[in-house]
């Protein structure tokens, strides 16, 4: 008898919005996953992080907006686990936080389903500490109280209003912006004084974040005015009042700044990590990966002659990180490289530091014509020179090396391949305006995105460009365009920074 293996479900919390707030547990979890059931509060940042092998299903759960009922939520969850999958149910905040996930569990439970839960920050707290409101204060009040704000339509509030009011704590509501005048009603019918501050909060701790501050007989109106809409929570207390004082969010260079980042997928993003400190949204969205070439008898040939070349030249991150990972499983003594180092880029100069060198050579242009300058007037005459990197690179290089009389060997190392488009859906918020712009490190991968989002319409796109070359390549698909001052990160990061202060 064959006995067929159970997998298991981990109800995972993503959080508020922002992507520095998902967990550590929760993201180790998500990389795991065979199969990944989200929903539409799921922050794009926390999807970006969905691994492209993993199956996924959007049961798109908003307040009158569900894609799938709870019923065949937990189905879908019992199904996919009894087939053997590992099953992450991602959802936006904490799941048990009026995130229904102990519905989810009864099934597993009933079935023998083995299931984990990791906890997520609810926004509950995080919106309203983004927004410099702290649910507690001494001089305030003693404690907090969450309440689903969500109700049936038609339905009255099955709520104690008055007990409410009674404890004289600060009161979130989660879920309620559709019914924020029958909760400021439903306070004041129960002698809350029409004074006490409230707020509403949309899309807290995201690019997208919006307050109004206002009295519990005033925020209905003004909530209108504002135009708030949901996502949005609703705090009830003088804790609010602090708002103004304490906010810091809004202070923050690229606060309201949405970043597109197009890095190879297996690249850490030091762009990204630039661009969250400064207060950007970031939306590591790679175009591109990088392939190590199979069988490669140049690159072996290469290493057992590594002893002989004068110089080996690296033109990218990922031709440095290959090439050492290929160094090793060759079994290749590294100290047989004693020729001098040169680097295309700051990038490919720290991503060498990594492995224990440092370059010899870094021209002050990051372009394959001005490494090739550089190098013909540095080396020594009729000097050997070793090229690893990928299979399509810039003849410049080659051809202005060979011509000053040195001996090439110019060796693909690796394929740069186009990713499909992830689940974020770019198109429509590039349209709306919401994504500033979309930063680029190369030309191929402005020709990768533009490949991986066919529905982007170009001429909408806002490209921020490291060079020259990228730069072109962008306004030939008829990008906007805008270029760092140097072929650096950092001065990427201060072209976006300066930018989005122009914007206005």
């Amino acid at each position: 008898m064959s006995l067929t293996k159970v997998g298991k479900v981990w109800l995972v919390g993503a959080g508020p919005g922002d992507a520095g707030l998902f967990t550590r547990k929760g993201y180790d979890v998500l990389q795991q996953a065979d199969v990944v059931v989200y929903d539409a509060l799921v922050g794009d940042g926390v999807l970006a992080c969905v691994p492209r092998g993993a199956r996924t299903i959007d049961v798109g759960k908003r307040a009158a907006n569900h894609t799938m009922r709870q019923e065949q939520i937990s189905q879908v969850l019992l199904d996919e686990a009894l087939a053997g999958n590992k099953v992450v149910r991602l959802k936006g905040g904490d799941p048990f936080m009026f995130g229904r996930g102990g519905e989810e569990l009864e099934l597993l439970a009933e079935h023998g389903v083995p299931y984990e839960v990791v906890p997520g920050i609810t926004s509950a707290l995080a919106v309203p500490a983004y927004n410099g409101i702290p649910v507690t204060h001494r001089d305030f009040t003693s404690s907090l109280h969450i309440i689903t704000g969500h109700k049936r339509a038609g339905a009255d509030y099955d709520i104690d209003f008055e007990a409410l009011v009674r404890t004289k704590g600060t009161l979130v509501f989660l879920m309620g912006v559709r019914s924020l005048p029958d909760i400021m009603e439903g306070l004041l019918s129960a002698g809350m004084s029409p004074d006490m501050s409230a707020a509403v909060l949309q899309e807290g701790t995201t690019a997208g974040q919006r307050r109004v501050v206002a009295t519990v007989s005033t925020l209905a109106e003004r909530a209108v005015e504002a135009q708030i809409e949901a996502p949005a929570i609703i705090v009830v207390g003088g804790v609010c009042a602090l708002a103004d004082e304490f906010e810091w969010y809004e202070k923050l260079p690229l606060s309201g700044c949405k970043v597109v980042v197009t890095r190879p997928a297996e690249l850490v993003s030091t762009m990204s990590d630039r661009l969250r400190k400064l207060g950007a949204e970031v939306l590591d969205v790679p175009a591109i990966a990088t392939v190590p070439i199979e069988d490669n008898e140049a690159l072996a040939n290469a290493f057992e002659n590594i002893a002989l070349y004068d110089w080996v030249v690296f033109t990218s991150p990922s031709g440095v990180r290959i090439f050492f990972d290929e160094m090793l499983k060759a079994e290749v003594d590294c100290r047989l490289l004693t020729g001098e180092i040169a680097a295309l880029g700051q990038g490919t100069a720290n991503e060498l530091r990594k492995h224990g060198y440092f370059a010899d050579l870094v021209p002050e242009g990051a372009t394959g014509e001005a490494l090739g300058e550089a190098l013909a007037e540095t080396a020594e005459p009729n000097s050997r020179i070793l090229i690893p990197r990928a299979r399509i690179g810039n003849p410049e290089l080659v051809e202005i090396l060979v011509a000053a009389g040195h001996s090439v060997d110019d060796v693909p190392t690796y394929d740069t391949v186009p990713l499909e488009g992830g689940l974020i859906g770019l198109a429509d918020q590039i349209e709306q305006g919401r994504i500033f712009c979309v930063a680029f490190t190369s030309s191929s991968g402005v020709r990768a995105f533009a490949e991986a989002h066919p529905d982007v319409d170009p001429t909408h796109v806002c490209a921020a460009c490291i060079g020259e070359k990228t730069r072109a390549t962008a306004e030939g698909f008829g990008m906007k365009t805008f270029m760092s001052e140097r072929a650096t990160m950092d001065s990427l990061a201060a072209a976006i920074m300066r930018e989005y202060a122009q914007k206005d």
